[in-house]
């Protein structure tokens, strides 16, 4: 076989008209072999190719060019050096190594124990596949790029979306990026714009306690590669058609697709887990050390932390970001465990961390959105994250809800900050409210049914003798834990799940869903479940049918949000022609004191017809709020829109006009939110033109 020199550049394994150049990043390596594999299921290579320091290295990198190969080629690395790890060297020659930079990973005889300890263990080893990402056809696919004014996100695992037998999918289909397909209808009509996917990066879903799998997917193997584990054919070249197949089909439907990606920490875990790729080729690089060199700093809380700020570890991120969006028709990212990123090598916050800004700054995604949870295990950066594009996940506005609707005293002002997409914590001159992203609700937690039906957590089954999983949930069961007959009770935790999404979907900001929340999807309370990869995690299709009313009330929630510019708001509210008044149970009277469970304030802008007042009491008793006089039309009345208190169809519904108030009083029962419009026609303007775009983008099939 007819081995040239290379080159170091491109990184990975790149197609080329009369063969593939393979460019390894390895510093202090004395020898490196590339190992070709005839099939992808071989346990042992055709061709080991070693590579001399002489011929095939420049600097820190390793090259080669090899003349015939194509497309398809199987192939991993042997990385020979010092084992020393009082200096942070772990070279393992008998260890088989996968390329950082592999576009698709054979995964089928995977064996995380066997990378854990001593040998060759080449028979159970991750392979990358050579990919020419410019042979899928995307027809005229382009992306949505919705504005965030113009954006509801929904929370959505791939794999747990439809793997459940109720999906009514063919078995062989559940569970995949094909099985999403097929429910982008439901999507659709539920009226999101967006999903955002928990990881979909090729992870490692042995990387669980004994006996269980890693449902979330946060325990990344390759960066560049989509997991197979979600195709319906697991071959690393027909996932990755698979996947783009469904970033295409939900474009077509007007819906972005945002992946949740982790470049906090990898699957390598620390010095007793598995070398399978960064860790057998620069470790010292690749991760975070601490003093001693042996261990490694543990910011993610999984067991190391990538050394994200080290310039090659800059270049590779980007590089994979780019790849995603430019290559792969990807419109965002979710970072998790953000603030990991705002480390330098020893840890420390960085005031200016070059990562942040060369990603904020990159012109391949600059339309892309940038949403950081900006937080790791010691750091909490909300309101304060680094740069200027970044929305957040607004923990505060997750929190303040949930004390809020449950009663809780103390909380009435600090809502009011949350409404506004919390200006305390976002207001530059930079960002604007959408940069907020508010939620009730995530992957990680409780579910909206779990946050009104349990007090405490409950994740025995997680095997962990109920120690894992966060203890300040900020729930209340309604009286009973956990499922119940009470009819009253049943009926009092689905007025709360009203309630949040009401305030959810009635704030600026940008609103995230989780999924299954909109049918009272439960997890059995708990709050933890990333092992399990089971119905306690799965969407059960049967809820949608037993569920219609909360599912409809969802559904015109959303309609409110998407189709009245006062949630549409670029600008926080008060900063331009919208104005907010605040109130108490009398016009202008807000109560901000520590015993005060209600909000009511109401929105004009001039250049509306209609006026919106909006009431949230969250006490155990009924309140009689008197009415502001509407500014906007001496003609105009009020008309009610939303009371969660009033039964399906009443609770939401269409403004007719035999529907107007006649009394400048309205009794607001318990915990409840109602929102009234003041107008002075029947048709409301603001569901002309935004009507019908809205109406294009999700309705129709």
């Amino acid at each position: 076989m007819q081995v040239l020199p290379g080159k170091s550049y491109p990184l990975g394994a790149t197609v080329y008209p009369d063969g593939v150049n393979f460019s390894l990043y390895a510093p202090n390596a004395t020898e490196v072999e590339l190992l070709l594999f005839d099939q992808h299921d071989h346990h042992r290579p055709k061709h080991v190719i070693t590579l001399s320091a002489k011929t095939h290295q420049t600097f820190y990198y390793w090259h080669c060019f090899v003349p015939g190969l194509e497309h398809g080629q199987a192939y991993a690395y042997r990385v020979h050096g010092p084992y020393i790890p009082d200096a942070g060297i772990r070279f393992d020659g008998q260890k088989v190594l996968l390329d950082p930079y592999a576009l698709a990973v054979v995964t089928d005889t995977w064996d995380r124990e066997k990378a854990r300890h001593a040998g060759d263990n080449c028979a159970t080893a991750l392979k990358g596949i050579v990919v020419d990402p410019y042979l899928y056809d995307w027809e005229d696919d382009a992306s949505p790029n919705h504005a965030f004014e113009r954006t509801i996100i929904y929370e959505l695992h791939v794999g747990g979306f439809t793997k459940d037998p109720s999906s009514g999918l063919p078995e062989e289909m559940r569970g995949t990026y094909r099985g999403l397909i097929e429910k982008i209808p439901y999507l659709k009509s539920l009226g999101i714009t967006a999903v955002e996917l928990l990881p979909i990066q090729q992870f490692d879903p042995y990387d669980a306690p004994q006996g269980r799998l890693n449902y979330w997917g946060y325990s990344p193997i390759s960066f560049f590669a989509p997991h197979n584990g979600y195709a319906i054919n697991q071959d690393p070249l027909e996932a990755l058609d698979e996947f783009r197949d469904m970033v295409k089909a939900l474009h077509k439907a007007g819906i972005e697709v945002i992946l949740d990606v982790v470049f906090n920490h990898t699957a390598e875990g620390d010095e007793n887990g598995p070398t399978f790729s960064w860790k057998g080729m620069a470790n010292r690089t690749y991760y975070m050390l601490s003093e001693d060199k042996r261990h490694y700093k543990n910011f993610s809380g999984t067991g190391n932390t990538l050394n994200a700020n080290h310039s090659v570890i800059r270049r590779m991120i980007r590089h994979c970001l780019r790849y995603w969006a430019g290559v792969m028709h990807i419109d965002g990212f979710r970072f998790d465990l953000a603030s990991v990123l705002s480390r330098d090598s020893d840890g420390r916050p960085m005031t200016n961390p070059p990562l942040l800004w060369e990603i904020e700054s990159d012109p391949v995604l600059a339309s892309s959105k940038l949403i950081a949870e900006a937080w790791d295990v010691e750091l909490y950066q909300v309101g304060n994250f680094i740069g200027d594009r970044w929305a957040e996940w607004n923990g505060k506005f997750r929190d303040q809800l949930r004390s809020f609707i449950k009663g809780d005293s103390g909380y009435a002002e600090s809502m009011m900050q949350c409404l506004l997409a919390s200006p305390d914590l976002f207001r530059t001159a930079e960002r604007n409210p959408n940069r907020s992203i508010n939620f009730a609700t995530c992957h990680d937690g409780f579910t909206l049914n779990d946050l009104v039906s349990y007090n405490h957590k409950h994740n025995l089954a997680n095997g962990e003798g109920n120690r894992d999983g966060h203890n300040d949930n900020r729930s209340w069961n309604c009286g009973v834990e956990g499922p119940t007959q009470d009819p009253e009770i049943d009926a009092l935790r689905l007025q709360q799940i009203k309630n949040c999404f009401a305030i959810l979907l009635l704030a600026q900001g940008t609103p995230m869903i989780l999924m299954g929340d909109e049918v009272r999807r439960t997890q059995g309370g708990n709050n933890n479940a990333y092992c399990q990869d089971n119905p306690t995690s799965w969407f059960d299709w049967t809820q949608v049918d037993k569920e219609t009313d909360l599912l409809r009330f969802v559904r015109e929630m959303i309609r409110i949000n998407m189709t009245s510019p006062y949630f549409q708001e670029a600008h926080f509210l008060n900063s331009h022609h919208t104005t907010v008044n605040w109130h108490g149970i009398r016009p202008g009277e807000p109560d901000w004191g520590d015993d005060s469970r209600s909000l009511a304030f109401s929105l004009y802008n001039p250049a509306y017809a209609e006026e919106i007042y909006v009431v949230m009491n969250t006490f155990w008793e009924s309140l009689e709020f008197e009415l502001p006089t509407p500014l906007g039309h001496e003609a105009a009345v009020w008309h009610r829109l939303l009371d969660t208190a009033l039964a399906s169809p009443y609770d939401i519904t269409s403004v007719t006009p035999d529907e107007h108030l006649v009394s400048n009083l309205y009794t607001v029962a318990p915990r409840s939110v109602v929102m009234l419009i003041a107008k002075s026609t029947v048709e409301q303007p603001w569901m002309s033109t935004r009507e019908m775009s809205y109406d294009r983008l999700v309705r129709d099939e």
